[in-house]
C-alpha cells in the first residue's frame, strides 16, 4: 500500500533500523480495519464532508454520570439525552474512561478493550452513537497495576517483561517535568527482585514503555478498535509524557510529535472521519505544538482559556484575556481549537505561564480558595512545590464574592452563563462539561468520602435526584441548565460560529468589557459578542464596535439593539447584518 514507505520513515525515527519492518507490522494490523468498499464503517463527518461545523458541540461526561434503577447507567444517560431533547442540541458525547479500572475515576485502565460492567455494555455504547457521535479516551501514557501486562511484567511473562520502565532510583531526574508531587518512581516486588518502575501520575499507574515497539503496535491496535466502535474524536490522554528519557524533561520529546504523527496517519487510512484531540496541559506554546505543521493532531485543547476566564471575572478586568485572544494565531488548515471551560480534571494554572502577571495569578488562587475550591499542586526541579490547578466546580469557581448575603442567585447564573458564552463564541468546537449543563456546585461529600481533591467537582447523580434540582425553577442549578439549553439552541444555527468562521477582537469601551466578532466564512452574516466582567452595568452601543449596515438583532429575541446595557457579568450575542 501507498502508506507504507511514510510509515516506514516515521518509525525509522522512532526505532532506528527497525523501519521496514515494523511498517510491515503496521499494515498487517490495519489489514482488517480497512473497509474493503472504501466507504467507512461508522461514524461519519458533518454533511457536506467537512470534519466540523457550528453544530457541533461536544458533552463530556462519565460513562456512569447517570444512575437510575430502571437500566444501566450508559442506557439511564442516552434516555435523559433523548428525553430532555439534549440529543438535538449536542451533536458528540465525550464517554470519559468507560473501561475496567482501579483507580483516577478511570484513568488507570485495567483492559482497554472492555467496558466497564459498573457503567454498561458496548450495546449500550452503540445505541448511544446511534443519537449522537462519540468520543473515547485513549489513555496512553499508562496501565492500571492490577492490568494483566502490569502482572505479566511483575511474573516475568513474555511479552510484558518489557513494557514497562525500570529505573534506577539512584538516577538523576531533577530535569523531569512531573505534574503531581508525588514519587516520580515505585518500588514493585517481581520474580526478578524488586525493581523501581516509572510512575508519573501515582503508583496505581505504571507507565508504559514506547521503547518498545510491541507497546506501540499495542496501542494502534486499541486505537483503531475505537475508531471501528465509532469514535468520531478520539483523545490522547496525558499524551506529552509519552516517551522517556533520562536527562530530559521527558515532556513533549521528538520521539512523542512522531508518535502522535504516525498515530494521525495510521487512523486516517481506514477512518478518515476520526480526529486526533491531543490533551496537553501546558503552557499555550507547548500545546499548539502538537497541530505540528497540520500533519499531527486536528484539534488542541484551548488550556489558558478557563483560567483567563476565572482571572477576567476575579479582576472585573478583561484585559489579559482580550490581549491573549488578539494574540492567538489561528490553527493550520484542517486543525482546530477544542474549547472548553471545565472538565474532569481541575482548572490548570500552568497555561496562564507568561499571560498574567504573578500577582494576578496568586489573587486568582487566593479567590478560588475563598469560594471553596482546592489547590492542587506539582513539584519543581527545585523540589518547591507550586499550584498545578484549581480543584472547584467551575459554577462555584464563577460566584459572586462569596462574604455577600444572602447569594444573588440570578447573578451567580448570570456571571457563569457568560463564561460559557465566551467559550462558545471563539473558533473551535465548544465543549460542555456535564457539570456546567446542570449547574452543579462543589461536591464536598465526594471528596471527604474518597480523599481525591478531584472529586469536587465529579459528583454522579440518581436520575431522580438530579430531576428534583432542575425541576426547581428557583435553584441555581435549573437557571443555569434552561440558560444554556438557550445558548446551544442559538448558536447551532448560526454559521459565524462555525469552527473555522473569522474572528475580530474589537476595542472595548471598558476594561472590564471584552467584545469580538465572529463572521460566516461567506461574510454573510456576523454574531457580535459583547461581555461584562464587572460588577456594574455597562451601556453599549453595537454601531461603535462595528461596521454595521443596520442595528443588530438579539439573537434570543430576535429584537433590534441600538443601544443596550449589559448588567454585571452579562453578555449579549447580537446578530449582524451584512453590509453586501
Amino acid at each position: 500500500m501507498t502508506l507504507l514507505p511514510q510509515l516506514a520513515t516515521r518509525l525509522e525515527r522512532l526505532y532506528p533500523n527497525q523501519g521496514d519492518v515494523l511498517a510491515a507490522k503496521v499494515d498487517a494490523l490495519l489489514q482488517p480495519f480497512l473497509p474493503a468498499d472504501g466507504v467507512s464503517r461508522e461514524g461519519s463527518p458533518p454533511p457536506g464532508g467537512e470534519p466540523w461545523s457550528e453544530r457541533d458541540v461536544v458533552l463530556i461526561s462519565y460513562a456512569d454520570q447517570l444512575r437510575s434503577d430502571a437500566t444501566t447507567p450508559l442506557a439511564t444517560l442516552a434516555d435523559w439525552l433523548q428525553t430532555t431533547g439534549l440529543d438535538q442540541l449536542l451533536s458528540i458525547v465525550h464517554l470519559l474512561p468507560f473501561c475496567p479500572y482501579s483507580s483516577d475515576d478511570g484513568f488507570s485502565v485495567i483492559d482497554f478493550e472492555a467496558v466497564d460492567a459498573d457503567a454498561g455494555d458496548w450495546d449500550d455504547i452503540a445505541r448511544l452513537g446511534r443519537q449522537v457521535d462519540l468520543m473515547f479516551d485513549l489513555v496512553l501514557n499508562h496501565v492500571s497495576r492490577h492490568s494483566e501486562w502490569f502482572r505479566g511484567y511483575l511474573a516475568g511473562e513474555s511479552p510484558y517483561v518489557d513494557w514497562f520502565i525500570r529505573a534506577d532510583p539512584d538516577g538523576d531526574y531533577s530535569q523531569v517535568v512531573r505534574p503531581r508531587s508525588l514519587p516520580l518512581l515505585t518500588p514493585v516486588e517481581t520474580t526478578r527482585g524488586v525493581r523501581h518502575v516509572w510512575t508519573t501520575f501515582s503508583d496505581d499507574q505504571i507507565d508504559l514503555n514506547y521503547a518498545n515497539p510491541q507497546v506501540l503496535l499495542r496501542m494502534l491496535h486499541v486505537l483503531l478498535e475505537y475508531a471501528r466502535r465509532g469514535a468520531r474524536i478520539v483523545r490522547l490522554d496525558a499524551v506529552a509524557f509519552l516517551w522517556k528519557q533520562v536527562g530530559t524533561t521527558c515532556l513533549h520529546l521528538p520521539e512523542t510529535h512522531e508518535v502522535v504523527k504516525l498515530m494521525r496517519e495510521v487512523v486516517q487510512a481506514a477512518f478518515p472521519q476520526t480526529v486526533l484531540l491531543t490533551e496537553t496541559n501546558v503552557p499555550h506554546a507547548e500545546n499548539v505544538s502538537y497541530f505540528g505543521d497540520g500533519d499531527e493532531a486536528q484539534m488542541v485543547y484551548q488550556f489558558s482559556l478557563p483560567p483567563l476566564l476565572l482571572d477576567a471575572f476575579v479582576h472585573g478586568d478583561a484585559t489579559y484575556l482580550q490581549r491573549w485572544l488578539e494574540q492567538l494565531a489561528p490553527p493550520p488548515p484542517g486543525c482546530t481549537f477544542f474549547n472548553f471551560t471545565a472538565s474532569h480534571d481541575g482548572v490548570g494554572v500552568r497555561p496562564l505561564e507568561g499571560l498574567v502577571p504573578p500577582e494576578r495569578l496568586d489573587r486568582l488562587v487566593e479567590a478560588m480558595a475563598e469560594r471553596g475550591g482546592l489547590i492542587g499542586t506539582r513539584r519543581r526541579a527545585d523540589g518547591v512545590d507550586v499550584p498545578y490547578e484549581l480543584n472547584i466546580s467551575y459554577v462555584d469557581a464563577l460566584a459572586p464574592n462569596p462574604r455577600n448575603e444572602p447569594p444573588d442567585v440570578a447573578l451567580h447564573a448570570r456571571r457563569f452563563l457568560t463564561s460559557q458564552a465566551v467559550m462558545m463564541s471563539l473558533p473551535g468546537m465548544p465543549a460542555v462539561y456535564f457539570h456546567s449543563l446542570v449547574g452543579t456546585r462543589n461536591d464536598y461529600a465526594g471528596v471527604a468520602a474518597s480523599g481525591i481533591n478531584r472529586r469536587i467537582n465529579r459528583h454522579k447523580y440518581e436520575l431522580g435526584e438530579l430531576e428534583a434540582i432542575l425541576g426547581d425553577d428557583d435553584s441555581l442549578g435549573a437557571r443555569i441548565h434552561a440558560g444554556y439549553r438557550a445558548l446551544l439552541a442559538a448558536r447551532r444555527s448560526e454559521p459565524a460560529f462555525h469552527p473555522d468562521a473569522p474572528v475580530r477582537v474589537l476595542a472595548a469601551p471598558a476594561p472590564s468589557m471584552l467584545t469580538l466578532l465572529r463572521s460566516s466564512r461567506d461574510g454573510a452574516r456576523s454574531v457580535l459578542l459583547a461581555a461584562n466582567f464587572g460588577d456594574a452595568d455597562v451601556a453599549i452601543r453595537p454601531a461603535d464596535l462595528a461596521e454595521l449596515a443596520a442595528p443588530p438583532r438579539d439573537l434570543f429575541s430576535g429584537n433590534p439593539c441600538e443601544e443596550c446595557v449589559l448588567p454585571a457579568g452579562g453578555f449579549a450575542w447580537l446578530a449582524v447584518r451584512s453590509q453586501s
